[in-house]
């Protein structure tokens, strides 16, 4: 734990990219990418802010099989049901909300930033991937991000997740305001059980700063809707990472 402290307390520069509009790379670092020469194994040597990207011990996502239940505190959300902006990043369509939306773990209070998707989910169960997957990333006063992943697999249709591909942007640019139909609140399944692992951002500069919360249930989007988000980003997941002895939590 003592690392890991230490690697919050110089995270400051990693966390910006979280939090601006403009996407994940740190400034004239936009040029990684998911496949080629740009692609995920290549993100350690692509610039020097990356490197944990290749050496960290705690990389994310990975393929959650053994895991250990335990007595983990519930998930408290308080989210607002409305994002502020959306935009096509260049690597993802992100939605950004106003502060105010929460979550809540034991003491831990954790401030929602984004939310952001990936084709197919980066987090694995049992070796398999779901078509896509979703990421609430929050943030802790301490600087600690806490994200929830919410795996997605093709059947009904999410009305939110239908207006969010009905209104994305199709081309990379700044942010605009987001359709206020999209409730973030819908995109959870109805059980907030999940696994729980320390691990880290999925793209660079992969800081080793997060406390992940895999929601154990997926939830149904409609083939269609999917096949919207593909038109624009076909594939965007890094592999599953080793997992290095790591621990998997599984709420009971």
């Amino acid at each position: 734990m003592n690392r890991r402290h230490a690697l919050k307390a110089l995270a400051g520069l990693a966390l910006c990219p979280i939090c601006v509009s403009t996407g994940f790379a740190a400034d004239g670092a936009h040029h990684w990418g998911y496949e080629g020469e740009a692609g995920p194994a290549k993100w350690g040597d692509l610039d020097a802010a990356n490197q944990v990207c290749s050496i960290g011990a705690q990389q994310s996502p990975i393929d959650i099989s053994a895991t250990i239940r335990s007595d983990l505190f519930p998930l408290e959300i308080s989210w607002a049901d409305k994002a502020e902006t959306i935009i096509n990043n260049g690597h993802t369509i992100q939605l950004n909300f106003a502060e105010g939306s929460s979550l809540k773990l034991g003491t831990v209070k954790f401030g929602l930033l984004q939310l952001h998707f990936h084709r197919p989910s980066e987090h694995m169960i049992d070796g398999k991937n779901f078509p896509m997957e979703a990421h609430f990333v929050h943030r802790s006063a301490s600087g600690g991000l806490g994200v929830v992943g919410v795996l997605m697999e093709a059947g009904k249709t999410n009305a939110a997740f239908h207006q969010i591909v009905s209104t994305m942007p199709e081309n990379e640019g700044p942010a605009v305001k987001a359709d206020p139909a999209i409730n973030p609140n819908a995109l959870l399944p109805e059980k907030l059980s999940y696994y729980r692992y320390e691990g880290s951002l999925t793209t660079p500069p992969c800081s080793e700063i997060v406390d992940w919360m895999v929601l154990t249930n997926p939830i149904e989007v409609a083939k269609e809707d999917i096949a919207a988000f593909a038109r624009l980003y076909q594939m965007n997941a890094r592999p599953a990472q080793k997992d290095n002895r790591r621990f998997v939590l599984q709420s009971n």
